[in-house]
């Protein structure tokens, strides 16, 4: 009753407090019963574990020990097999060596017999040997005995001859060496002679052979200019209007333009001359453009004169690079490649300076080649030998002399200048480079076709060549030949003899040299016939 009246006076909190305090050790106890019954349990079966763990342990054992036991039976097997094989091997290689042996043996016996038969024989030789020296001995005393002999008659002969002769053994042979000596200096003479005559043929072959081989392998187009512009007009008409009121627009493009226009009665053309082919370039150019768009005024004329003077500046620029470039060249001055432009404007003799430049660029290298010179020196020398022609109107001077104040200028080799100086003989040739240029310069000048004058100036020029040779006395007769390029000179056999035609040909070539004026070179031929002419009665 008290207890019941204790727990009605409390509180639920504490009721429940109560209710934990007294269950808690009834938890304790059954965790425990129940953590022992689980650790019982487990025990067992890690026991049942164990066992059967050591059963399959002791089973596999009884397994690898079988397989070891039927690997090690295997192997013993196979090691017997292999040391049968070798010891048989073995029992083999030693029966061969053993016959091997025996062979060797049978062979060193059978070199030994014939090593005792050679010695055999070599004693034979060298008993024969000995006989055979002893005999020399006695030939050798015999020819010293006659020999002695032959000395003794030989001085007796020569007191002999000496006596017969009257001359000493010494003099005698003064006499033969000195007549030897005449007759080797004779014969050398004569070899010398045919040496020279064979030397020279075979040079000049050569020298034909090498240059007609750099002409043949040398394509460069051929080119011929007149010294005149001519362009061509649409119609009659044209002609009035190029000519202009009061003649305002013909005295504007030569003004503009520093060139002639010459407008005659020749039907649709008109004429354009000048000095200098870049201004006449320009003037043609600038008259085909007013023509083609009709506008013909002075201001006109001036706007397109300046913008052609400008597209041909660009035009002389890229002529010139393209020259350097065929040429094979490099490391050209830009100022020369504008100058080697400005000579496809310019003409000698009708050639273009360009056109024939490129051409004794590719000659000279060719030659240089087959000559065994510098190449690279050769062209470049061939390619700016003309290079004065580019502005000769504008100073003073030959363009030999132009060329190589330009070539020096803009810092050239000396031995490209020296064959700029060199290549018309102004300067005498020092190097083959220079003697090349001058050839390839004549040949590029002299062949067929490459340079054009006028039947009158042509004509005349022969006449003058036939009128100088006839000047001097003792000349009979005289022909100009091959173009110009040679007269044949025929004297009087009576006034000139064999020596003054040699002196003759030398002055003929001096005048001409002073009163003609001539492309290339001129061959000057003497010749002097005597003919003896009798009548059979």
């Amino acid at each position: 009753m008290s207890n019941l009246t204790l727990l009605g006076a409390m509180s639920p909190a504490g009721i429940a407090l109560l209710c934990i305090f007294l269950a808690l050790p009834a938890g304790i106890v059954g965790g425990m019963f129940l953590f022992q019954f689980i650790q019982k349990r487990k025990l067992g079966d890690a026991k049942a574990e164990y066992k059967r763990v050591i059963e399959d342990a002791k089973l596999e054992a009884k397994t690898l020990r079988k397989d070891a036991l039927l690997e090690a039976k295997e192997e013993q097997i196979r090691l017997r097999n292999e040391f049968e094989k070798k010891s048989n091997e073995l029992e083999s290689e030693r029966r061969e060596h053993r016959s091997e042996v025996s062979k060797d043996t049978v062979r060193l016996n059978h070199k030994e017999d014939m090593l005792n038969k050679k010695e055999d024989a070599l004693d034979k030789k060298l008993e024969s040997i000995d006989v055979l020296k002893k005999d020399y001995e006695d030939r050798q005393k015999q020819l010293n005995e006659i020999e002695v002999s032959l000395l003794s008659q030989q001085d007796k002969m020569l007191k002999e001859l000496e006596k017969v002769s009257g001359l000493s053994k010494d003099e005698a042979k003064a006499q033969l060496i000195e007549a030897i000596r005449d007759e080797a200096k004779h014969d050398a003479a004569v070899i010398i002679k045919e040496i020279e005559k064979e030397a020279k043929e075979e040079g000049e072959k050569r020298a034909k052979n090498i240059v007609a081989l750099a002409i043949q392998r040398c394509a460069v187009d051929q080119a011929s200019e007149a010294t005149v512009s001519v362009v061509e007009l649409p119609n009659e008409e044209m002609k009035g209007r190029i000519i202009g009121r009061v003649g305002r627009n013909i005295k504007a493009l030569e003004s503009a333009t520093g060139v002639d226009v010459i407008i005659d009665d020749t039907p649709d053309v008109v004429t354009l001359t000048g000095f200098d082919p870049i201004r006449r370039e320009v003037a043609r150019q600038t008259l085909q453009k007013l023509i083609a768009d009709g506008r013909i005024h002075p201001g006109r004329i001036e706007e397109v004169a300046d913008r052609v003077r400008k597209d041909l500046d660009a035009t002389v620029k890229e002529a010139g690079e393209g020259a350097v470039f065929d040429a094979g060249l490099y490391g050209v001055h830009p100022e020369i490649i504008k100058l080697l432009g400005r000579m496809k404007f310019r003409t000698s003799y009708g050639q273009n300076v360009l056109k024939h430049s490129l051409e004794v660029s590719h000659l000279a290298g060719l030659l240089a080649a087959e000559l065994g010179a510098d190449i690279k020196i050769a062209k470049r020398a061939g390619l700016l030998h003309d290079l004065g022609k580019s502005v000769d109107h504008e100073y003073e001077g030959t363009h030999v002399q132009i060329g190589v104040e330009l070539a020096r200028k803009y810092k050239e080799n000396e031995r490209v200048v020296h064959c700029i100086a060199a290549h018309h003989g102004d300067t005498e040739a020092n190097t083959i480079e220079a003697i090349i240029v001058q050839a390839s310069d004549a040949i590029s000048s002299a062949r067929p076709g490459a340079r054009r004058e006028s039947l009158e100036f042509y004509v005349k020029r022969l006449e003058k060549l036939e009128t100088i040779a006839n000047s001097f006395a003792g000349v009979e007769q005289s022909f100009a030949i091959q173009a110009g390029r040679e007269i044949r000179v025929i004297v009087k056999p009576d006034k000139v003899d064999d020596s003054a035609t040699i002196l003759m040909a030398k002055e003929i070539a001096k005048k001409l040299e002073l009163e003609l004026e001539y492309p290339g070179q001129i061959k000057v031929n003497v010749i002097r016939e005597l003919r003896s002419v009798e009548y059979a009665k």
